[in-house]
C-alpha cells in the first residue's frame, strides 16, 4: 500500500521508531511496539512493506544518482509514488469498474494532445520518460492509434505523440541505470520509458495495439473476423487481454483460430507413465479441454470434447473428475477448485456436440464409463495400456502417393531404409507409452523425437497431429469436398497459374509424372485458391502441396496447407509481398534447419 508522501517534523523521532533498513536515499522504520507479527500503522502487511521497499531499491536507487540536487530527487520520488498510488488504485479493468476516473483520464488525453474526437483511449499508465540521462515522470497514454506521453514536473512541460504505425522497434530494455525498461525507436529517435509498477503488461499492451495498427493498413479483412479489434472504436483493454489469451491459447494448443478461452482452472492431473500427479492448469474452449503442466515442459494434453464419453466424480468427498474418452481411455483430474462448474461445462459441451447415435447410446457408454473409472481406481498402473490404444476410427479417403509409387521392400532394407525402420520403432514404442491420437500426452521425449527426424511412415499422421490440422479437418467434415466440387472446372488467374506450374511440381518423382499426382495436386490448389482469394496461388505452393500429398491423402494435404498458409507462416505466401521475403531455411552441415518457427519443425524438417 502506497501512501502520499508528506513531510512530517516529530520531537523525540528517533525515540519513537526503529530502523529496519536504511540506504542513501530511504529509510525503512517500525514504530516501537508495532509491526513485528502483523501490520503497521498503515494497515499494510510486512510482507507488502517488505516487497515494496525492495522495488524502490532496484528501480528508484540506480535512477536517483543522475539528479545534480536533493530538491530534484525529493522532486522526483514525490512524483513517482504519487503515480504509483494512482496506479494502484485503478484496476486492470479500469474502463469498466472505475468509469469516472477513466472519464477524466479521457478528458486529460484529448485536452493534452489534440487529437481527434474520435480517437479512442486505451488505457494509461504511470511511468518515467527518459531525456538523456534525466527521467520526467509523467503518465502514458495508449489510444488506438497512438502512443502519447505527458509530464508536467517544476514548470518544464514534457509531450510526446508518436502514431503505432511510425514504429520501427518496440522491445523491454536494461542497462546500468535502468533494471528494466521499453525502448520504443520511430523516426530514428529511441525513446525509453520505466518505472512501470507492471511493466510486462504494458509491453504487451503496446506490442498488441502496435500490430493491429500496421494489420489494418495491409490486411483489413482479417479484422472482420475479429468483433473486438475490427472496429478502433470498440477496442478496449479487456478485449485486448482477451484476445491475447485467446490468442495464446491457440497457438500453443495449435487449435483452429475459432477457439477462445473461455475457462482456466488449476489442477492435478495423473500421469500414468510417471506415475504421480503433476499440478497444471485446465483449459476450456468450445470444442476442446486442454491441460499444461505448470512449468510447461514436464506434458501437455488435449482433449477434443467430441471424444469425451462421460465425465464423472469418483467419490462426493474428493475434488476430482474423471473424464472418460472413446476408446478406453480415461483422465483423472484432483484438486480442482470449481470442479462442479467444470464437470457443467464439460457435459454441456458435450450435449451440443454429440450426435444421435451418441445420445443413443448413452447409457451403454456410462456402464462402460462407470466399469473404467472403478478400474481406474483399483488399478492406476493399467492407464499406461488404456492410453497406449489407438483409436481405429480415422478416416481415410485416398492413399498418400508415396505408398503407392514408393512402396516399402521389407526385403531388401538399404542402410537408409533400416534407420527409418528403426525411427519408427521409437515412435510405436513411444505411442506405447504416452498414447496415440489427438489425445496423447505431449512430452519432451516427444520433442526429442521430432529432432531426430520424423519416419516416412508416419510423417503423415504426425504432421497432421502436431500442426493442429487433425482438429480443423475434424471441425469441418466434407468441406474439402465442397470446395473441390465447387472450384473444379472455373477458370480465374489462380487456376491458370496453377495449371502451368502442375508440372513443375517434382518432375522427377514418379508419382508427379501420372494422372493420378498430377490430378489430386491440381484438386487441392484449387481448392485452397477458392477458399482463400486474397492469397489464391503463389510460387511454390505447389512445390510444399506436391511434399504434402507424398505422405498424406488428398484432404489431409488441403488441411496441412491451410495451416502452414495461415497459422505457421501466416505472412510467407502473400500476393502482397512488401520488400523482400527472406528464407527461414539455412543448410548447416548439409542439413536443412529451420532457423525460425521452431514449433513447425515436426512437419517442415520432416518433408526435406
Amino acid at each position: 500500500m502506497w501512501l502520499k508522501p508528506e513531510e512530517i517534523l516529530l520531537k523525540n523521532a528517533f525515540k519513537l521508531w526503529v530502523t529496519e533498513n536504511d540506504n542513501d536515499y530511504f529509510v525503512l522504520q517500525r514504530r516501537r511496539g508495532y509491526g513485528e507479527g502483523a501490520g503497521g500503522l498503515t494497515g499494510a502487511t510486512k510482507a507488502e512493506i517488505v516487497e515494496h521497499w525492495d522495488w524502490l531499491q532496484q528501480n528508484i536507487m540506480r535512477t536517483l544518482a543522475v539528479f545534480d540536487s536533493s530538491e530534484d530527487i525529493t522532486s522526483f520520488v514525490q512524483g513517482k509514488i504519487r503515480g504509483l498510488i494512482a496506479e494502484e488504485g485503478k484496476s486492470s479493468l479500469v474502463q469498466e469498474e472505475d468509469p469516472e476516473k477513466f472519464r477524466e483520464a479521457m478528458l486529460r488525453f484529448h485536452k493534452w494532445f489534440e487529437l481527434p474526437a474520435k480517437e479512442k483511449l486505451v488505457t494509461y499508465y504511470s511511468c518515467s520518460y527518459w531525456r538523456g540521462r534525466v527521467p520526467c515522470q509523467g503518465w502514458l497514454y495508449l489510444s488506438t492509434n497512438f502512443l502519447c506521453f505527458y509530464s508536467y514536473l517544476l514548470g518544464a512541460e514534457v509531450k510526446l505523440v508518436i502514431s503505432w504505425d511510425e514504429i520501427w522497434r518496440l522491445e523491454k530494455t536494461s542497462n546500468v541505470i535502468l533494471t528494466e525498461s521499453i525502448r520504443v525507436q520511430a523516426h530514428g529517435d529511441d525513446h525509453y520509458f520505466s518505472m512501470f509498477l507492471h511493466l510486462h503488461e504494458t509491453f504487451l499492451l503496446m506490442e498488441q495495439l502496435a500490430d493491429y495498427s500496421v494489420k489494418r493498413l495491409f490486411d483489413k479483412e482479417s479484422f472482420h473476423r475479429e468483433p473486438s479489434l475490427c472496429d478502433p472504436l470498440q477496442i478496449t483493454k479487456r478485449g485486448l487481454e482477451t484476445h491475447a489469451r485467446s490468442e495464446q491459447f491457440r497457438t500453443f494448443f495449435r487449435l483452429p483460430r475459432e477457439e477462445n478461452l473461455l475457462e482456466v482452472h488449476e489442477s492435478f492431473l495423473w500421469v500414468p507413465f510417471n506415475h504421480y500427479n503433476t499440478l497444471g492448469k485446465i483449459c476450456v474452449s468450445e470444442n476442446y479441454l486442454c491441460f499444461a503442466s505448470q512449468d510447461g515442459t514436464q506434458c501437455h494434453v488435449i482433449i477434443p470434447i467430441r471424444e469425451v464419453v462421460s465425465v464423472e466424480k469418483p467419490d462426493s468427498g474428493s475434488r476430482a473428475l474423471t473424464v472418460c474418452v472413446r476408446g478406453k481411455r480415461a483422465l483423472r483430474f484432483s484438486e480442482v477448485r470449481h470442479y462442479e462448474r467444470l464437470a457443467r461445462t464439460i457435459r454441456s459441451r458435450c450435449g451440443i456436440t454429440s450426435s444421435p447415435q451418441h445420445s443413443a447410446s448413452t447409457e451403454t457408454i456410462k456402464g462402460e464409463c462407470q466399469t473404467l473409472i472403478n478400474h481406474f481406481e483399483d488399478n492406476p498402473e493399467d492407464v499406461t495400456l488404456m492410453v497406449g490404444q489407438r483409436d481405429s476410427s480415422r478416416a481415410v479417403s485416398t492413399e498418400a502417393l508415396m505408398t503407392v509409387f514408393h512402396p516399402q521392400d521389407v526385403e531388401n532394407l538399404d542402410p537408409k531404409m533400416l534407420k527409418e525402420k528403426m525411427k519408427e520403432q521409437s515412435w510405436n514404442i513411444h505411442f506405447t507409452e504416452y498414447g496415440r491420437g489427438t489425445s496423447m500426452f505431449f512430452t519432451k521425449k516427444t520433442r526429442d523425437l521430432i529432432v531426430r527426424g520424423v519416419p516416412e511412415a508416419l510423417r503423415g499422421e504426425l504432421w497432421m497431429l502436431f500442426s493442429g490440422a487433425v482438429n480443423d479437418m475434424a471441425t469441418h467434415p466434407g468441406y474439402y469436398t465442397e470446395l473441390v466440387d465447387r472450384s473444379l472446372g472455373t477458370s480465374t488467374l489462380a487456376t491458370d497459374e496453377i495449371e502451368r506450374d502442375l508440372h513443375r511440381s517434382l518432375p522427377e518423382h514418379p508419382a508427379f509424372q501420372s494422372d493420378t499426382g498430377i490430378s489430386a495436386l491440381r484438386r487441392v490448389l484449387t481448392a485452397y485458391a477458392s477458399r482463400n482469394p486474397k492469397i489464391g496461388y503463389c510460387q511454390a505452393m505447389n512445390i510444399l502441396t506436391s511434399v504434402l500429398l507424398l505422405y498424406a491423402n488428398e484432404e489431409e494435404a488441403f488441411w496441412l496447407l491451410v495451416v502452414v498458409c495461415e497459422r505457421m507462416l501466416p505472412d510467407y505466401f502473400n500476393r502482397r509481398i512488401i520488400g523482400e521475403l527472406p528464407s527461414v531455411y539455412c543448410c548447416l552441415d548439409g542439413q536443412w534447419k529451420l532457423k525460425q518457427h521452431p514449433r513447425s519443425l515436426a512437419m517442415i524438417r520432416g518433408a526435406i
